[in-house]
């Protein structure tokens, strides 16, 4: 097992965790922290984590570079730039970068598992930027405990806030170190952090972080309960052919047709990083609101089109 250590507060207590724990349970334990290379001196601050991990008794402990590629060149999901698709800021580049670097180690060092030191604070925040978005509820729903493929990824401090994390390292005499991007009012969780979150306590008193991370548990519940009703119903809604059958969707509630539609379409081509909700609502026209539109494309050069009461999906 790894854990993910950028040298901050949140990610070394729980590596100090991992480290009490591992020997108790069998576990070889390991940590890794990746260089971004966007700060001067970022490479002595990660030898300094990689000191401060093997200290603690966690072996093997790696530093990994990672070039973090231009926002101009990319997708939110890493994908080449495509006509209709969304750039990303440095933010969501770095964090490819850091994810993409975190599967190669787990990958070659035979990792069961990835912990990740997010709190109950970056779920909170993380609620509030999907409801800016207007992403729907799996956006309200936050970061799952358990994700990536096979749940390589674990959140175990989830429940936990920020200040919690921070008094244990100084109960312990923890080094910590305090990345000078969090504080950045150039980048937008910064703001969050230190102005909007602050702004909401202020204004609707406290307990705002515990109830935004129960609004995420609660939407996750929700939208996985949809997303399993989408699964069941996506067959029946086919014709003969395999197309969709425009009367039969029509007759399901809009939450479970849409992410029919959505399934199908990033079936057919679409990328999903790429393609947002209101991609989703124009194909949903064809469906409710049909008078004899034009074809729709979009992104992944996937064309929609109503033909003879079936939906048909085809990629340029």
């Amino acid at each position: 097992m790894l854990v993910a250590c950028s040298g901050g507060a949140d990610s070394m207590a729980l590596a100090s965790a991992l480290a009490f724990e591992a020997p108790r349970l069998g576990i070889r334990a390991g940590g890794i922290t990746v260089d971004h290379g966007l700060q001067y001196g970022s490479d002595d601050r990660a030898a300094d984590v990689v000191a401060r991990l093997a200290a603690l008794g966690l072996d093997p402990v790696e530093a990994v570079a990672v070039r973090v590629a231009a926002a101009s060149d990319r997708t939110a999901h890493g994908a080449p730039y495509a006509g209709g698709a969304r750039r990303v800021g440095p933010e969501a580049a770095a964090r490819d970068a850091r994810y993409a670097a975190l599967d190669e180690a787990a990958e070659r060092l035979g990792a069961a598992a990835v912990l990740l030191g997010h709190t109950r604070d970056d779920q909170a925040e993380t609620v509030l930027l999907g409801l800016a978005r207007g992403s729907g509820i799996r956006s309200l729903s936050g970061m799952a405990a358990v994700s990536g493929d096979s749940g390589r990824y674990r959140r175990p401090f989830l429940q936990l806030d920020r200040q919690t994390a921070r008094t244990a390292c100084l109960a312990q005499s923890l080094p910590v170190w305090d990345d000078p991007h969090n504080t950045d009012p150039a980048y937008t969780r910064s703001r969050l952090r230190h102005e909007g979150l602050p702004a909401l306590e202020k204004a609707l008193g406290k307990g705002v972080v515990e109830a935004l991370a129960r609004t995420a548990q609660l939407s996750r519940d929700d939208a996985d309960a949809l997303d399993a009703w989408a699964a069941r119903e996506e067959a029946a809604v086919r014709d003969e052919t395999g197309e969709l059958d425009c009367a039969r969707l029509y007759a399901l509630p809009a939450a479970v047709r849409r992410r029919i539609l959505r399934r199908a379409l990033v079936a057919a081509g679409a990328p999903g990083g790429s393609l947002f909700a209101r991609h989703v609502e124009e194909v949903d026209r064809l469906i409710t609101g049909w008078r004899g539109q034009r074809a729709i494309n979009l992104p992944g050069k996937v064309e929609a089109r109503r033909q003879g009461g079936r939906l048909v999906l085809r990629q340029g």
